[in-house]
């Protein structure tokens, strides 16, 4: 995580109302981290610019961190002024008419009345232990705190955490406390509502509107089941398992490290389906500008299709395409845990740089595919021609890992804060330090470990096999990559709590190396605690 004592750009009052009134969207990063601190796990604020921070006007993203990241942010900015009156002298929060004297009594009235929903997209702790303790304030509100989710996530959230035994039942269910209300999103959106390019996304809170996907994130021996609305242990009554395989118990010996969340069992790695496990639910959510139609996309935790039991990734990006295509989905927050020095079986359901930049380069293909018509229809048949052939013996469990670039000491990057916000459809950050800036050399001593050889990989047709090949060749060629006008921001980092750099650096480094030689033309950035992003 970058240093929190830096000095800061851009805080001023112009300049942020400035912004403002150019941006779409303002996010607020709470929690940017994934753990092992629980003081700034996951956690985003998001609002649309049109509402002026009224009543309702923010969703909250995961809520990992939430009433103490704002308070804690709140403290760094909030001064009396001359009538007396608290006022926000700058920082994220700016523009909001602030009701009391101190930062905790108005982080309490952000958090029961400004805040409109909280969004969940998977029932881990660091997604979720915020909600928890921070629910009883809603009781001095104006009514009960909307927590939506996939049917999984509430499912895990109602009988494994407000249920009287881990914390009380302060929902509106089952004889409940009746403070906050479950709202079951449908996976993909509910085409009942909405017209044109808003169909299937429901209201998010005042000016946002909000769509939902299933994305995968590792694996588990826990399976929700839609009927009984549980989750289940795969292997069960509920989940009977294939009688001509091997029972659960037989195979479930591997106690080491690497026998949690494998990978290697992939069926997409050729090694056939483990029924011994089963897919953990997490969620990407599009949010959409109801003013502007402009759009964002949140991930929860994600997994690279490569190595995933359920692929879904790849659903994700076609809905995204013509959304980068048209210049309205102008950027995506994604984790990206560890660096390219975790082999594939150490991931536990994570992304490192290697495994973004090939999920960014589907998403590029497919950006390409709306561009050009014509090539999407020979991707199309040069796919069902790949899908024919009998699968290649030998598959290597690692993907693509390409050489990163380090920058020499006669090299300059062109990537100054004052030449990016020049740049059409990029984020543009206020009150941040600039961690996004120029990135130092890597020296390859003790202190940092060098960066990781090229690995051989097998004919892995994950990301899309000859014909992605294809696509990037297209685009090698252009002069307007297919993700230029794309910001994306990296957040779940796991922190080492070491001496030396923050793990952040390097995975900065990484991404923006791969992204380079890959020539995708989205920008990376990894936002700090308390951050306010306009977009």
């Amino acid at each position: 995580m970058p240093n929190e004592g830096a000095s800061r750009e851009n805080e001023s009052l112009p300049d942020g109302l400035d912004m403002a009134d150019k941006a779409a969207f303002q996010v607020i990063v709470l929690g940017p981290s994934g753990g092992p601190r629980e003081d700034a796990v996951t956690g985003l604020l998001v609002r649309s610019t049109s509402s002026q921070w009224s009543m309702g006007s923010v969703v909250a993203v995961d809520a990992g961190t939430l009433l103490g990241g704002i308070i804690r942010t709140l403290e760094q900015y909030i001064a009396k002024s001359e009538d007396g009156k608290a006022i926000m002298k700058g920082g994220p929060f700016i523009g909001l008419e602030l009701p009391h004297m101190t930062a905790q009594a108005n982080a309490a009235y952000i958090f029961r009345e400004v805040i409109g929903a909280v969004l969940i997209t998977h029932p881990h702790l660091d997604h979720l232990s915020g909600l928890a303790i921070n629910t009883p304030l809603v009781e001095a509100g104006s009514g009960p705190k909307t927590v939506a989710a996939l049917p999984s996530v509430i499912s895990a959230i109602k009988n494994h955490m407000f249920n009287d035994v881990i914390w009380p039942n302060l929902s509106d269910e089952d004889g409940g406390a009746g403070l906050i209300t479950y709202q079951r999103l449908v996976e993909g959106g509910n085409p009942r509502f909405g017209r044109g390019e808003a169909r299937g996304y429901v209201r998010a809170c005042e000016g946002l509107l909000a769509r939902c996907l299933s994305i995968s994130h590792g694996r588990c021996r826990q399976k929700y089941h839609p009927e009984t609305g549980r989750h289940h242990r795969v292997g069960s009554s509920v989940f009977t398992g294939d009688s001509l395989m091997v029972p659960s118990r037989a195979i479930s010996v591997d106690h080491t490290e690497s026998g949690v969340y494998s990978p290697i069992r992939s069926p997409a790695l050729g090694v056939g389906k483990d029924t011994s496990f089963a897919s953990v639910e997490s969620s990407a959510f599009f949010l959409r500008d109801h003013n502007t139609g402009s759009e964002i996309i949140v991930f929860g935790d994600i997994e690279p299709d490569s190595v995933s039991l359920e692929p879904r990734n790849k659903h994700v990006w076609e809905v995204a395409a013509p959304k980068v295509a048209s210049g309205c989905l102008r950027a995506i927050f994604i984790e990206c845990s560890y660096n390219d020095d975790v082999d594939d079986s150490s991931l536990y359901g994570h992304l490192c740089p290697r495994h973004l930049i090939a999920e960014l380069k589907v998403l590029a293909a497919k950006v390409v595919d709306v561009q050009n018509p014509g090539h999407s229809l020979k991707r199309k048949r040069e796919d069902e021609r790949i899908s024919s052939r009998e699968p290649t013996s030998g598959v290597s469990p690692k993907t693509t890992r390409p050489q990163a670039y380090v920058p020499s000491k006669f090299s300059k990057r062109d990537d100054t804060p004052s030449q990016r916000s020049g740049r059409s459809g990029t984020g543009s950050r206020v009150n941040s330090t600039d961690y996004s800036g120029e990135i130092p050399e890597l020296v390859h001593d003790e202190a940092t470990p060098s960066l990781p050889d090229p690995v051989d990989v097998g004919d892995d047709r994950s990301y899309g096999g000859d014909s992605l090949m294809q696509s990037e060749v297209l685009w090698a060629d252009s002069e307007r990559p297919p993700l230029t006008g794309v910001s994306v921001y990296i957040i779940h980092i796991k922190e080492t709590l070491s001496d030396g750099p923050p793990p952040g650096d390097r995975i900065l480094q990484e991404l923006r190396a791969h992204g380079e030689a890959a020539h995708l033309g989205c920008e990376f950035f990894v936002p700090r605690r308390g951050e306010g992003i306009w977009i």
